[in-house]
Parts: structure tokens; sequence; C-alpha cells
């Protein structure tokens, strides 16, 4: 089953339909459902970006740019 990492909106507060337990601020990983599909649709919810802090890249030692 397909996951989506997403976050409720600043300001909004977004229960999980089994567990009436508002969404983590920081974001969680739920079912691929068409709840959630709606709450992405109507701006409940955001998806979070799971490269938000990629490594940075490694540069060769003794290369000038």
């Amino acid at each position: 089953m397909n996951e989506l990492h997403i976050k409720p909106v600043s300001g909004r507060v977004v229960r999980d339909p089994e567990t009436n337990e508002p969404l983590k601020t920081e974001g969680e990983r739920k079912p691929n459902l068409g709840y959630w599909q709606r709450r992405l649709r109507d701006g409940d919810v955001v998806l979070v970006d799971s490269d938000a802090n990629p490594a940075p890249a490694k540069t060769q030692k003794g290369v000038k740019s």
C-alpha cells in the first residue's frame, strides 16, 4: 500500500478518522486513501518533502572551481 508523508497546514487541526487523534504538526505517514487525498485537495494538509534536509554534496579534494 502506498503511503503519504503529510502534515497539517499551519493553524489547522486534522484528525485521523481511525484514531480520532490530531495529525502531528511535524507530519506523519498515512495510507494513501481517499480521506487523506481529500484533505490534500481541500488544502487541510500538505505533503512533506522527504528530502527537505539533503546531505551536503561532496566535493573532490584538489579540484579548483
